[in-house]
């Protein structure tokens, strides 16, 4: 049997612990940094590029990070000269670009029969494109995506954390997060180390982390190139629906139970929140204003 493109190495596959990956992409044409400076370009006309120095560390704001660290090089020139450039560089949503959409569904077409018996409803597909100077730092944080992250060139190691350790972000930090795409109670403790699992990360090798996996990485002594495929399922949106719930909750000062407590309450709550956002969207619909819809194919850029 032929090798598939993306393989899980550890089997069966839970959608909500982390696992190693292997993969076959390093000599995609579109991963080459020549291709990639050209995408740059693209992607900067339409603010699709997220960039700051190497002076950010594990403990710098993510959402800051552009801002308090600038590196004020153009996409095209950082990436030409990566290796000289003192960047940390990310090219956002490639999945707008049409070249780069064929690559997403290439790669996620080809992970989809892996996991979606276990975790179905895949949706919201998007694709993220990462080119970082030697000892460049990408801050500790969280997303809202189940992310394939696969390494392309260079040497990176990737600290990542069980998305359920409390002692790394709390119950509240996650409510948080789902509510108002707030990190500001995921703040790094160098102490968390000791709790992460590590991945040394060389080409072709990867790593599969579940919705609000803590994480940060460490660039090698060499330029590097990373790609990751993210998307939400039906179990994603699910829990996002119940933080929202519970932050609203705790907002009347009442205190809810914790995601996952009880799988029953969940599964009552979020039948009563989705029948509550449903209508809501249905009102807005009717007065002719946008509705965001998580369930789309692929993630808007």
């Amino acid at each position: 049997m032929a090798e598939s493109l993306v393989e899980f190495r550890e089997t069966p596959f839970d959608p909500w612990k982390i696992a190693a990956v292997s993969h076959r992409l390093r000599d995609h044409p579109l991963l080459q940094l020549e291709a990639l400076v050209e995408l740059g370009r693209r992607l900067e006309a339409r603010r699709l590029v997220r960039t700051h120095s190497d002076a950010a560390t594990a403990g710098s704001s993510f959402a800051d990070a552009p801002k308090l660290h600038p590196n004020r090089r153009g996409a095209a020139d950082t990436l030409a000269s990566i290796a000289d450039a003192h960047a940390w560089m990310s090219l956002l949503n490639v999945q707008a670009d049409p070249l780069y959409r064929t690559l997403v569904d290439e790669v996620l077409d080809a992970v989809r029969p892996l996991v979606e018996p276990h975790d179905p409803g895949m949706c919201f597909r998007a694709g993220w494109i990462f080119v970082s100077s030697p000892g460049a730092v990408t801050p500790f944080h969280i997303d809202h995506e189940h992310n394939v992250i696969l390494q392309v060139a260079g040497r990176k190691r990737l600290y990542t954390w069980d998305p359920l350790d409390r002692a790394v972000v709390s119950e509240r930090a996650q409510e948080l997060f789902h509510e108002r795409h707030s990190r500001e109670l995921v703040t790094w403790d160098d102490a968390f180390r000791a709790r992460a699992r590590v991945f040394e990360l060389e080409p072709g090798q990867g790593g599969y982390m579940p919705s609000t996996s803590p994480h940060m990485v460490e660039n090698g002594d060499a330029p590097s190139i990373t790609v990751s495929f993210t998307y939400y399922t039906d179990a994603t949106r699910r829990r996002q629906l119940l933080y929202r719930g519970n932050a609203r909750m705790r907002a009347l000062g009442l205190s809810p139970r914790p995601v996952g407590e009880s799988p029953a309450r969940d599964r009552t709550k979020a039948r009563l929140l989705q029948g509550l956002q449903d209508a809501k969207s249905g009102l807005r619909r009717l007065a002719g204003r946008g509705v965001r819809d998580d369930g789309q194919a692929y993630a808007p850029a």
